[in-house]
């Protein structure tokens, strides 16, 4: 959204920092997904966003880039959320037998590891004034090429979950 992250910050003393901010209810909606490699255990990211919500046609969108873009079977940790199901998903896994998908709870932000990603990337917008959302884009894009640079902050997102480690 664009209405600022507040995170505590550095100010003169005595002099609480004020961040001002119009009320607009713009937002862009995303999807985030972390990929390893199971061979050479590197890691990725690949991330997408639009101004509407994501329903299951554009996740099936989403799956298909990454099936274009990653060999080999594809095991999804797969929430039973809305736009996780439906005509368009259950088509696309009936196609495509890469496609695995491993049930993960619904409501369970502690073992997602895209969870991470959303608090690292609000961390590095906080106390951020934007006033478009084609601003918003732009960082969340610089942020996105920031983070894959780094194979140890792409695992710090895996490992932060409260999930199995991982045999790295």
């Amino acid at each position: 959204m664009l209405i600022p992250t507040r995170r505590r910050t550095w100010g003169p003393q005595g002099r609480t920092p004020i961040v001002r901010y119009t009320y607009k209810h713009d937002r862009l909606s995303t999807i985030v997904a972390l990929t390893v490699s199971g061979v050479r255990k590197r890691m990725g990211i690949y991330l997408r966003f639009q101004p509407d919500n994501f329903k299951s046609v554009h996740v099936a969108a989403f799956l298909r880039h990454l099936l274009c873009h990653l060999r080999g079977h594809i095991v999804l940790l797969w929430d039973s959320g809305r736009a996780h199901t439906g005509p368009a998903i259950r088509e696309l896994f009936a196609a495509n037998p890469r496609l695995h998908a491993e049930p993960f709870p619904k409501y369970a932000p502690e073992l997602n590891p895209a969870e991470q990603v959303w608090n690292n990337f609000k961390g590095r917008t906080a106390n951020s004034l934007y006033e478009t959302t084609k601003q918003v884009g732009i960082h969340l894009r610089s942020n996105k090429r920031r983070v894959s640079r780094s194979q140890s902050k792409l695992r710090s997102f895996v490992l932060s979950s409260e999930l199995p480690s991982p045999p790295w």
